[in-house]
């Protein structure tokens, strides 16, 4: 009898733990480690398993940092890091390290490595698109400059030298300024064009405010630079301006 007891008694204890474990475990769901997931919910191995697209963006990061903390996997901490720019890439690559490392979670680190990951999908898409044998359009312009100049937070000036089939020779960088504007100067221009004997320049530069109207500055400088090209016989053929995902063409506008 007394067995009999001792047994009814320790299955109510284990039943009193299973239900207790249980409870935690929906409780404290969102709080499980990585390594506790189903396997097919893991980012490394949901990539192994469905390929790269099948990933978010928080999935990817996640396996960029790694880990997460104590209290947050590694995804929840790109989500909340993706929430705070509104789930905008673009954005996100504007961040600094101290920005980054804010997060708690992220450390020195892995805010490099987020900050690496994306200068190198910058670099790749420039480098698929610097692989057009020629400038046949605005459009082509934007697309060329567009990774140099939209995440910066400062105005810059750029020049793209063409030979006579319009083929890009090379682009150079002209001037860094500020928020407001940046100078441009005439003879650096021109110098450069003449050393690499472009027969045609497309001049660009970007306005960190996101409006992309050029200013009375921008005009007076575009058209500067036209007439003194025709001494040289240098051609400008544009002038763009490049926002984050539009564009502004003095050419396509008729005011070059």
């Amino acid at each position: 009898m007394g067995d009999l007891f001792f047994y009814f008694q320790h299955t109510e204890i284990l039943k009193k733990f299973i239900d207790l474990q249980k409870k935690f475990m929906e409780e404290n769901a969102n709080n499980l480690s990585i390594r506790y997931w189903a396997e097919e919910d893991r980012p490394r191995e949901k990539l192994l398993l469905k390929g790269r697209n099948a990933l978010s963006d928080a999935e990817l990061i996640a396996i960029l940092i790694g880990s997460g903390s104590r209290n947050e996997t590694a995804v929840d901490l790109s989500k909340r890091i993706l929430n705070s720019v509104a789930s905008n890439l673009i954005e996100l690559s504007k961040m600094s390290l101290s920005e980054l490392t804010r997060f708690k979670g992220i450390g020195e680190a892995k805010a490099l490595t987020i900050i690496a990951a994306l200068e190198l999908g910058r670099r790749r898409r420039e480098s698929e698109v610097i692989e057009r044998k020629a400038i046949q359009s605005s459009r082509d312009v934007f697309e060329l400059m567009q990774r140099e100049l939209m995440d910066n937070t400062y105005e810059e000036f750029w020049i793209i030298l063409l030979n006579r089939a319009n083929k890009v020779i090379t682009r150079k960088s002209i001037s860094e300024g500020g928020i407001a504007g940046t100078v441009a100067d005439p003879c650096k221009i021109f110098k450069l064009a003449l050393e690499n004997n472009a027969t045609s320049v497309v001049l660009c530069h970007n306005h960190p405010s996101g409006n992309i109207k050029p200013s009375d500055a921008d005009i007076r400088l575009t058209r500067k630079l036209k007439d003194a090209g025709l001494l040289l016989d240098i051609q400008i053929v544009d002038h763009v301006i490049v926002g984050e995902e539009k564009y502004f063409s003095f050419a396509d506008e008729g005011i070059l």
